[in-house]
């Protein structure tokens, strides 16, 4: 039979309502009771009801967050951030990855629209306007994710993906690269073709004849880079690209273990690589890795103030950040 709260009162000596405030104001109870009621929650294995505290108060505890991959480390540091902002005003993050698949998107955000949380953070993969909406019109505050709100209908917390692809690619081209692949996909995820616009803006307005192809991909991972690389490296040497402009580090790592193990060509030698996110891994690669960095933790921190405001104020109006990217040149893409 579940521990309830009077269960505790009774336990400890006291009346429910000073067992309330040690759980929601201790700032209002003497440090001697704190202490007696902590230790018969300690003794009986009382959880409160968190659920019902929600109805109660009409305020949860939790926000959700809504990722595109849950394996790609610059989520996982977006993820912190958010929790480190969250921590800070009492709240915890539930997470959910969506791992590339539409229908699971939809499944968490109607889950944490159930759950009526406080509001969401999503980077989406989908287009999940319609429920976000629909979170809005249940009092559950959405901010996007690594997703410029283009619309402003939502706010949202991004980095420039075209500015960030233009610095990939020029840095390839001011390095003597005239022949570029860009490797990503899939092609409806809105951060690879930002990051592809910016490539090709690049050589499109070179000082000298440069071309650019691109290579899919069915998943930004590091076993869809592996296979990648396998496909270029299977054409006639003349047929390779002399660079290689990687829609994320995951991509951008496979690449390079497929240069490495086949043996033929070499980083940057002949074929310079560049990647984006700047993932703890990138600088500890075979050949430290090129990359364009965002600044993830900061990301996660952001969209979590601008949940908190919004949620704090029903006319606050959506606004968009947007971070500069940075490019970070290592090894992979020295000069030719």
């Amino acid at each position: 039979m579940a521990v309830k709260i009077r269960d505790v009162a009774h336990h400890a000596g006291v009346s429910v309502g000073t067992v309330s405030n040690v759980l929601n104001r201790p700032q209002e109870v003497a440090t001697d009771t704190i202490e007696r009621v902590r230790r018969a929650i300690d003794e009986l294995g009382y959880v409160r009801n968190d659920a019902a505290r929600t109805l109660r108060a009409g305020v949860s505890a939790t926000l959700g967050f809504v990722v595109l991959d849950g394996q790609n480390p610059f989520y996982t540091d977006v993820v912190r951030g958010a929790e480190d902002e969250a921590t800070r005003h009492g709240l915890a993050v539930l997470y959910g990855n969506t791992a590339e698949d539409p229908d699971r998107e939809r499944m968490y955000l109607d889950l944490f629209r159930e759950q009526q949380v406080r509001g969401v953070l999503i980077a989406p993969y989908g287009d999940v306007a319609q429920r976000l909406r629909a979170l809005r019109g249940a009092g559950i505050v959405p901010v996007l994710v690594d997703r410029f709100s283009g619309d402003a209908r939502f706010s949202s917390v991004s980095v420039d993906g075209i500015e960030g692809g233009r610095l990939a690619a020029s840095h390839l081209i001011d390095s003597g690269r005239r022949r570029l692949a860009f490797v990503g996909g899939p092609f409806d995820i809105r951060q690879v073709t930002d990051r592809l616009a910016g490539a090709r803006a690049a050589a499109e307005n070179a000082s000298r004849d440069v071309s650019l192809e691109i290579v899919a991909t069915p998943a930004m991972t590091v076993e869809a880079g592996v296979r990648a690389g396998a496909a270029i490296l299977a054409r006639p040497r003349q047929d390779w690209p002399d660079a290689v402009f990687a829609a994320n580090d995951l991509l951008a790592l496979g690449l390079l273990q497929a240069i490495v193990t086949d043996g033929r060509a070499t980083v940057p030698g002949d074929i310079a690589i560049v990647g984006f996110d700047d993932i703890p891994f990138a600088a500890a690669a075979a050949v430290p890795l090129s990359s364009i960095r965002q600044p993830s933790r900061m990301i996660g921190r952001t969209a979590v103030r601008i949940l908190l405001e919004e949620a704090g104020d029903p006319d606050a109006v959506p606004r968009q950040t947007v971070f500069p990217p940075e490019l970070v040149v290592r090894a992979s893409s020295g000069r030719v």
